[in-house]
């Protein structure tokens, strides 16, 4: 893995389709709180691309390695999802399926999930598992919106400050080597 350069690049994918989607004000969210603290961010939202359901037989359209190229690009990644039947989305589930270890690889991963209802965790848990296989780093901190058939406009406050902090830790934990994570970490203790 190269060196992150000093404005790393964050990118933010947005797994839901829909027009007024509530994820995708949350991931714009967190990539304004990471372009706050210096790096350069890109929003790659899936429904600009052309992506069928992975067939290891087919070739893959064109699409399919312009997004994978961005991922494998960026510094740091937010995935972002709604909450689908305990969950995440399935356009995620078919970006992610077109990836594997050239993209992800030592990739400093954070993880957001939107719930209609109550705290999206299996979403969550079902996103850290899989950026696990790829060997990716996920940041402990995640960010979860609750409810979000009630937001008509902003995101509340609260939302918006654990956006804030996902955005923030994508940036200062771009580019960690998971191997030595004490030796990059900012305010890491010492080895005695």
């Amino acid at each position: 893995m190269s060196p992150t350069p000093s404005r790393p690049l964050v990118v933010g994918v947005v797994g839901s389709l829909n027009d007024g989607s509530v994820t995708r004000k949350a991931t714009e969210c967190a990539l304004a709180a990471a372009r706050q603290r210096g790096a350069r961010t890109e929003l790659l939202d899936l429904r600009e691309y052309d992506l069928p359901a992975f067939d290891p037989n087919a070739t893959p359209p064109a699409d399919v390695e312009a997004l994978t190229d961005r991922i494998e690009a960026a510094d740091a990644v937010l995935l972002g999802t709604p909450m689908y039947h305990g969950s995440y989305s399935s356009p995620l589930k078919t970006a992610l399926d077109y990836c594997g270890f050239d993209e992800f690889d030592d990739t400093t991963v954070g993880l957001l999930a939107v719930s209609g209802g109550s705290f999206p965790l299996p979403a969550l848990e079902h996103l850290r598992s899989v950026c696990r296989a790829f060997e990716a780093w996920v940041l402990p901190h995640q960010a979860a919106i609750t409810d979000s058939h009630a937001i008509d406009g902003a995101l509340p406050d609260a939302d918006r400050e654990r956006l804030t902090e996902l955005g923030e830790r994508a940036v200062a934990y771009a580019g960690i080597d998971p191997s030595h994570p004490a030796e990059q970490c900012p305010g890491a203790p010492a080895d005695d």
